[in-house]
Order: C-alpha cells, then structure tokens, then sequence
C-alpha cells in the first residue's frame, strides 16, 4: 500500500515520466539528453546486483535496454576470485559497451593488512575509481593508507538497523570525516529510511563525503521486504534529486533494483523512467 504522501508525489510526477519516454527517443537517447542543457545534473545508472541472476552479457544488454551508461559491479559479474588478466579483460569488454564504470562492491573488509590490499589490487585491475564496503571499523587505518597508495575512493555502505557497525550513514561519516578525503560514504536510500533517517537530511548532512548511492524505494518504512519499483513507495525522490542537485553531487545515482531477481527487467524499465521523470522535473 503506497501512503497518500508519496502517491501524491508518484501521480505529480508520472506525467513527467511519461512526457519523457513519450518522446519518441527511446531510453538509450533520454539517458544521453538527461542534463545536457547546462547545470548540474545527476548520473542515473544502475548496480549490476540488480542483474545478479545473469551473467555479464545479458547484464550489459539489460544495461542497453534501460539507456544506461554507468554502471557499478558486483563481483558475481566481475569476480574477485579471477586472475589479474581476467579481471582486465572484462573491464575491457564493459567499456568497449559504452559503459562507465563506477565503482563496485559491496566488499566486506576485515582487519587483515594482505586481504585488504588484494580488494585494491582487484579495484585497480577492474577500473573501479571507488569501491563500496563494510569493513571492521579496526580496519580503517590499513584502508586509508591503501586508498592513498592506490589512489582509489572508499565509500562505507550501511545496512540499515540489521548492521550494528554502520546502519546510518551518519554512522559511517563519523568514522571517515576526519580522515583522508578518498573515504566517504555509499549512501543506501533504502536502508537508511529503515533506520527512521531521512535520507535527504542523511545527504546534506553527509555531502562532502557522499561519493555513491543506491537507489531503491519501500512500500513500508520500516519494512525491508516492502520494496516495490521506484516511485511507488515512501521515499521522496523529488526532494532527493533537488537536494543532490544542491549539494553538486558527482557520483552515481544508482538504481538496486533487489526484487524479482529472475524477472527484473520490467520493473527496473519503470524505475529507470520514473526517475527520469523527475529528474527532468526538478531541472526544468
């Protein structure tokens, strides 16, 4: 059941949606237009978790029929498991689909100086300029001093009310503020809103290390099998976008489309245009 609020915002903004994909364009061609009239804009993209049931071919013509054009991976799709020569050679076949590459995790990291600088040689192998994780809070000395050497950002995830290390992003941010710069945050929306935090206050309070984002929505705040497609559950993503936009965001929005793993493509077809529409909405 959708509350009042955010159907008030779904039914304000589907016109916007379907005024966008009506063009005559196409997603591939709406993806390229979003934001090139000047300003900032946002980079809506897609993590590859969504596809997780899938391999790296058909994840890229999914990422082809939703226009998409930047992508964070999961190492179901790009193993941390392979040679160095495997793992570059898959980045070489993502790029040469015209897709950037973001970023890619979530990695869990532990306490292990050896184990932490594998996840970096692996980070630097796949092209990922950032990577997402949950790491042992006593792991974050080595993790900085790695994310210098490799020049490589280090975005904490959190896993809302579940994960006793990092469920609010404000969580993680008190552990990375006063570090090197190339730490900072993948904010969840999803698993943010679960903890009772709004996620657009979780972004202004967090924005000069905010460096990922998932996106997803929930039928229920506080219910984390409650997720439905994008725009048809609580979170306000106009406010969202807007506060984004604020705050010169840089990294990707990034839908994680978690539900129907098997069949996952029409849903995220319906996210993808309902969070074009509002991005077309709150930058007209």
């Amino acid at each position: 059941m959708i509350a009042d609020s955010s159907r008030r915002r779904f039914l304000g903004t589907t016109a916007a949606a379907a005024a966008w994909t009506s063009l005559g364009h196409g997603l591939r061609a709406a993806s390229a237009t979003l934001g090139a009239g000047g300003g900032h804009s946002l980079k809506i993209g897609v993590a590859s978790y969504s596809m997780r049931e899938f391999t790296l071919d058909q994840a890229l013509d999914m990422a082809k029929t939703l226009g998409v054009k930047y992508m964070t991976f999961k190492d179901v799709h790009i193993p941390r498991t392979d040679p160095p020569e495997v793992t570059r050679a898959l980045r070489a076949k993502i790029e040469a689909a015209g897709i950037t590459i973001m970023g890619g995790g979530t990695i869990t990291i532990p306490n292990d100086p050896a184990k932490i600088k594998k996840e970096f040689e692996y980070a630097k192998n796949a092209g990922f300029p950032l990577i997402f994780v949950d790491p042992e809070p006593s792991a974050l000395d080595t993790i900085e001093q790695l994310a210098k050497t490799y020049d490589i950002k280090v975005a904490i995830h959190n896993h809302g009310p579940e994960d006793k290390r990092w469920p609010r992003p404000q969580d993680a941010y008190a552990a990375v503020k006063s570090r090197d710069k190339r730490l900072g945050l993948c904010i969840d929306i999803g698993h943010t809103t679960r903890t009772g935090t709004d996620p657009v206050q979780a972004c202004r309070e967090t924005r000069d290390r905010l460096y990922d984002m998932h996106v997803k929505d929930l039928a229920v705040k506080s219910e984390k099998e409650s997720q439905v497609e994008v725009g048809r559950g609580v979170i306000d993503f106009p406010a969202l976008f807007k506060t984004l936009i604020d705050i010169g965001y840089q990294g990707q929005v990034g839908l994680e489309y978690e539900i129907k793993a098997k069949d996952p493509l029409p849903g995220m077809i319906e996210s993808m245009a309902y969070m074009r529409g509002v991005l077309a909405a709150v930058t007209t």
